[in-house]
């Protein structure tokens, strides 16, 4: 892989209760190329709002800030509906945001479920709507602040190679879940 992108950070946070209410696992897997180079947890609050806090500060308090060329999410959002600013994690840490998805969300059950049932939905809302819809590449669907497709393409091509997310958000999921529910159980 260039060096290019050889530093890159995924996230995912840990399984939880239907009826959990309070604080959730985030996990941070840091890699440089396709070798796991260490690992980031903190707490995010479940439909809240310090996701984008929390992963900002993560990394800017890590000693791979200095290195970073990508941030990756499974998603928008982590711990339910606790949506996180791409476009704020992008200008604070100045380096590309990829969310990455398996299939196209259904927007409208998202706006739904933000506007009638989460605490600060419409806010929510709109950072989701800002982003535009999911584009397909490479047999998934993604949101993008700060690349252009060609160079997610390749950073998808380069670092998913035992499935079709990228390692660091596979890996995030893995220890997530082993650290959450025991043992990783569900695909990544």
């Amino acid at each position: 892989m260039g060096t290019r992108w050889s530093h890159v950070i995924g996230f995912d946070d840990g399984a939880f209760d239907r009826q959990h209410r309070g604080d959730v696992l985030l996990v941070g897997a840091v890699f440089a190329n396709l070798r796991l180079e260490g690992v980031l947890s903190g707490r995010v609050r479940r439909d809240g709002r310090n996701a984008t806090d929390t992963i900002v500060g993560l990394i800017q308090r890590s000693r791979f800030v200095s290195h970073l060329n990508a941030v990756l999410l499974q998603g928008v959002a982590v711990a339910g509906f606790n949506v996180v600013d791409l476009n704020r994690v992008h200008s604070e840490l100045a380096v590309p945001v990829i969310a990455v998805a398996r299939k196209r969300p259904n927007y409208m059950a998202i706006r739904k479920a933000l506007l009638d049932k989460v605490p600060g939905g419409r806010r929510k809302w709109q950072l989701i709507e800002r982003l535009g819809p999911m584009e397909p590449v490479s047999s998934v669907y993604v949101q993008r602040i700060g690349i252009g497709l060609r160079d997610v393409e390749d950073i998808l091509a380069r670092l998913s190679v035992h499935g079709l997310l990228p390692e660091p958000i596979r890996v995030a999921h893995l220890i997530a879940s082993g650290i959450t529910q025991g043992e990783s159980r569900h695909r990544a």
